[in-house]
């Protein structure tokens, strides 16, 4: 699925579905983020493939628990699923007591054919440069694209990721990279050019989940303008 660039449109409500299909290649269901997740993923017959997240508050999102990931595992029997994003402190063992055991999450989404997104978030800055190396190649590692989106106060942060983005690219590593805040807000049009694999942006611009996100159409026209298909991963 992410051998190339993929925007995704960021949604709670997964009837926005036929609203994003013009723009994305696929839906990002932030299950944190919805009432009756496993409910509306039951009902869900779009034509667009589906990445589910659920996001704990420790990380940004809106959900904890013992029932957080077993979200995840039952998603992985719907059809339309191709990806689940799950933080890498989680996968390093951050977890409920009670709630599914991460390596076996990995193991069925394996078994299913379903990607895992392995990310981290940094809402505090940009780490330096040997950091943002290590962070990557760790997600990359623990899952089959590695996601990594930081904190941008100033053009310096966003160059810093953007080169970080290429390294890993050119290292055989698949990535998605974003800087969040005003700051980093253009990486996301432009990390799909350094080798970042996935976008993310939501369908209504006031439905935004993170600081600096373009709409779905604009960053399509962005992506689209800039020829930001992505680098050829070798992975």
């Amino acid at each position: 699925m992410f051998d190339r660039f993929r925007l995704a449109a960021s949604t709670a409500d997964l009837t926005e579905e036929p609203q994003a299909r013009g723009d994305a290649d696929l839906i990002e269901f932030r299950a944190d983020l919805a009432d009756e997740p496993r409910a509306a993923l039951a009902a869900y017959d779009g034509a667009l493939p589906v990445l589910v997240t659920n996001r704990p508050t420790w990380e940004g999102g809106d959900a904890d628990g013992p029932d957080r990931l077993s979200v995840l595992t039952d998603a992985l029997n719907h059809e339309a699923v191709v990806a689940v994003d799950v933080e890498l402190a989680t996968l390093r063992g951050r977890t409920e007591p009670g709630d599914t055991d991460p390596d076996a999450l990995q193991r069925q989404a394996a078994a299913a054919g379903v990607d895992v997104i392995a990310s981290v978030h940094d809402f505090d800055g940009t780490p330096d440069e040997a950091t943002l190396d290590t962070l990557l190649t760790a997600a990359a590692t623990a899952g089959d694209v590695g996601k990594l989106a930081v904190t941008a106060t100033d053009p310096t942060d966003a160059l810093a990721l953007l080169s970080a983005t290429e390294r890993a690219t050119d290292r055989g590593l698949r990535v998605a990279t974003m800087a969040m805040g005003a700051a980093g807000a253009h990486t996301r049009a432009v990390a799909p050019v350094y080798g970042s694999v996935i976008g993310y942006a939501p369908v209504r611009a006031a439905a935004a989940t993170a600081p600096g996100q373009y709409d779905l159409a604009t960053l399509r026209r962005l992506v689209d303008e800039l020829g930001a298909t992505g680098k050829t991963t070798r992975r």
